[in-house]
């Protein structure tokens, strides 16, 4: 059912802008009014499509809100997306010409600790298509990872698919051991040799990689080479966990489309440390806008 907008309430958007997708949120008088969901929204990925992903997420969330289209123009966004860590990034967003009355740029990591919990301090760890933490514990902030496909994002779902494509096209030229994820590489692509999966994935993105991890966590159990994958990579969350909650957060949260499907590889030290997160990164980022007006 679509809630009631009236014009003596302050209309806020939140946005969350990944590698994978971007999520808006209209928000006024204590409640979610539209959602809307597009397509990736990295800037390292490209300005432009970071723009029009925004602009579509946020026009469905008024479709969905039953709000006028002219209602944006009287809106406060916060926005929290992937990439901004960058500040040549952070600054082409912020001198985007965009359609609400004002717009608050920040890290998705920052909204999503925000929305976590609550607004209060805390630390969260990401682990969708990219992968990195952040803790916010009173004047103190800690940023680990965030640094993109190719120079990091250690036990994400891009990594995760990365590796298996490479020990895949290893063993299929007969430098390493023979593994299930061949075949499960070979069913996906709808292929029958090596050169089949490298066309499938030379030069593609950060999500199009993603989008194999399933397969490595199908495999995680029967074979070797997937479940050295995986274990590799839940170590390397286990390290940044430890190292965010050496902060000493009042709450500790993990998030993003990989969150429970490693949650059973991680160890039982940083297991028992984890919360729920209370608010979604998109409600952060309503949250991270409320805050700036008060500053």
């Amino acid at each position: 059912m679509t809630l009631t907008y009236t014009n003596s309430e302050q209309l806020f958007i939140g946005i969350d802008g990944g590698g994978s997708k971007c999520k808006a949120v209209i928000y006024a008088g204590n409640k979610i009014l539209g959602e809307g969901l597009s397509g990736r929204a990295n800037p390292l990925h490209g300005i432009q499509q970071t723009f029009t992903s925004m602009t579509q997420a946020v026009q469905l969330a008024a479709v969905n809100a039953e709000l006028p289209t002219e209602a944006l123009s009287q809106t406060i966004a916060g926005v929290g997306l992937a990439g901004v860590n960058l500040n040549k990034l952070k600054q082409q967003v912020e001198a985007w010409q965009h359609p609400f009355a004002q717009m608050f740029v920040t890290t998705d990591l920052h909204t999503a600790c925000i929305g976590a919990h609550q607004g209060g301090d805390g630390a969260v760890i990401i682990t969708g298509t990219g992968s990195c933490g952040y803790a916010h514990v009173g004047d103190k902030n800690l940023l680990i990872g965030g640094h993109g496909f190719g120079l990091g994002d250690k036990g994400s779902g891009a990594w995760l698919g990365q590796q298996a494509a490479a020990k895949a096209l290893l063993a299929l030229d007969g430098l390493a051991a023979e593994t299930e994820l061949c075949q499960l590489l070979f069913d996906y692509f709808e292929v029958s040799d090596a050169m089949g999966i490298v066309e499938n994935l030379a030069g593609e993105t950060s999500s199009h990689y993603a989008k194999l991890a399933r397969y490595v966590l199908q495999a995680a159990n029967d074979d070797e080479v997937a479940n050295n994958i995986v274990t590799e990579g839940a170590s390397y969350i286990n390290d940044m966990a430890r190292q965010l909650l050496s902060l000493n957060p009042p709450r500790f949260s993990m998030i993003g489309g990989l969150a429970e499907p490693l949650k059973p590889w991680l160890a039982d030290d940083v297991i028992k440390q984890l919360k729920p997160a209370i608010n979604s990164p998109e409600m952060g980022a309503v949250y991270y806008a409320q805050q700036q007006l008060l500053n």
